[in-house]
């Protein structure tokens, strides 16, 4: 980009502390829109009337030094998918052409709580499934890449600049893939602590939204929002004094590394991850062998099974009456998801419930687990958003994950770790993230394409 793109944490400092005015934080977040959005084509609405009024109720709050939580001034995006009063939700479809919201979604409600400044909707890719949307990978001068999906207007617009932090949904791996894709940080938090409801669901079982931001420390904040928290701390940094915000860590941690999955990678990702590794290790961590409890492609089997009876359930009756309307890769979900028995979804249902116990006990002796976020960087199409073969067992799995970019691979693309955490432990889980993230000392940009 021709110039640096803010940080969260130090925008919402610059706000606390009367160096920045969240109206000129908007205004840059909507002249970059307005520059590059055309060809990333991040957004499918902007509300620029909302959103300026928004900031300028917080700017004059500001002034007489009063703030309303961690996320006073910060400008956010929200997918697609969540609804935001009287914005469409229009969920990648014509199927949802003139389906305005009527109130906040309840996490959009808390992020409004806490401060924060909606843009817009980012685009996603069709009811958050498989066709791909029109966003472009802003790491690809050509942008031809992809940029993942389904959340991938929300993670090309964090990654461009065009807002502080947004917020996505992960099924399969709707956050760790786009924000591995595009060089920026996500956390896909314990299956249930973010309420779903004003969501268009694809998965009752695994369905996850989530925050998307540049940074670890911008993802806590962005975390602490999506909790309800309203207090600030001294600092100015925004982290709740009532819960001590997250722990800092005070020694490296102790990784439990899953070799399977660097199996399934191609040689650049390999590289990458074995070069993170190495790195960690010569900081201090302890990096541990883990073993795992079943194939991948044969959680990724039940995983499909189970998402494609649930969205096959909600759309059993505008798919019979507008199947045309409907995208070829929702399509065949969809079809197989009507053909599968009760008996086989039961089975499946059951063995998620055995599956998540499994994974949870490979923490006993670690702060975290660390695999690859992808087993490719962005693929060099916009045909596909991508495999979910690595995120998919810890959406079934349901325990909190923080991607974190490593640095670029080979290929100049980005790459990222996925590290896992215990159930309801996203604070010392982004605590870990945090120190990885320093030794990783990755802050690289990506180029701002040609208008």
């Amino acid at each position: 980009m021709a110039t640096p793109i803010r940080s969260l944490c130090d925008g919402a400092r610059g706000v606390r502390e009367g160096r920045l005015e969240p109206t000129a934080w908007l205004e840059d977040c909507l002249d970059r829109i307005q520059r590059l959005d055309t060809r990333l084509r991040a957004w499918v609405t902007v509300d620029e009337v909302g959103a300026r009024r928004a900031a300028e109720a917080r700017t004059r709050e500001a002034a007489r030094g009063e703030f309303r939580g961690p996320l006073h001034g910060v400008p956010v995006g929200i997918k697609d998918i969540i609804d935001v009063a009287g914005l469409p939700t229009g969920a990648g479809s014509p199927l949802r052409e003139g389906c305005i919201a009527s109130e906040d979604a309840p996490l959009v409600a808390r992020l409004r709580a806490a401060g924060a400044v909606v843009v817009g909707k980012t685009v996603t890719v069709e009811f958050a499934c498989f066709d791909p949307s029109s966003t472009r990978n802003p790491w690809d001068p050509q942008l031809r890449r992809t940029p993942g999906g389904s959340s991938s207007g929300s993670a090309a617009a964090v990654a461009a600049g065009m807002c502080a932090g947004a917020v996505g949904t992960q099924t399969g791996g709707s956050l760790v893939r786009p924000a591995s894709y595009c060089g920026i940080a996500a956390l896909k938090p314990t299956f249930g602590r973010v309420p779903t409801e004003g969501m268009v669901p694809v998965s009752y079982h695994l369905d996850h939204p989530g925050p998307m931001a540049r940074w670890s420390d911008d993802l806590a904040l962005l975390w602490q929002g999506l909790c309800g928290a309203k207090g600030i701390a001294p600092s100015g940094v925004g982290v709740p004094v009532e819960s001590g915000g997250h722990p800092g860590l005070l020694s490296p941690p102790r990784l439990g590394w899953i070799e399977l999955f660097a199996e399934y990678a191609d040689a650049t990702i390999r590289q990458a991850f074995q070069a993170a590794l190495a790195t960690l290790g010569e900081a201090g961590a302890s990096i541990v062998p883990a073993g795992f409890p079943e194939p991948l492609a044969c959680i990724q089997a039940w995983h499909r099974r189970i998402m494609a009876v649930e969205a096959a359930a909600y759309h059993r009756a505008p798919f019979a009456a507008h199947r045309e309307q409907y995208g070829p890769m929702i399509t065949e979900l969809l079809d197989e998801g009507l053909g599968i028995s009760g008996v086989d979804y039961a089975e499946a249902l059951a063995w998620q419930r055995q599956f998540r116990p499994r994974v949870a006990g490979l923490l006993a002796d670690c702060h975290a687990l660390i695999v690859p976020a992808t087993d490719t960087t962005a693929p060099p199409t916009l045909e596909t958003t991508g495999s979910n073969l690595f995120q998919a067992p810890f959406s079934c799995a349901g325990l909190p994950v923080v991607s974190l970019p490593l640095g670029l691979a080979s290929d100049g693309m980005p790459a990222a770790v996925q590290l896992v955490g215990r159930a309801d432990s996203e604070d010392e889980l982004l605590a870990v993230a945090r120190w990885c993230e320093q030794q990783f000392g990755f802050g690289a940009q990506p180029p701002e394409p040609a208008v």
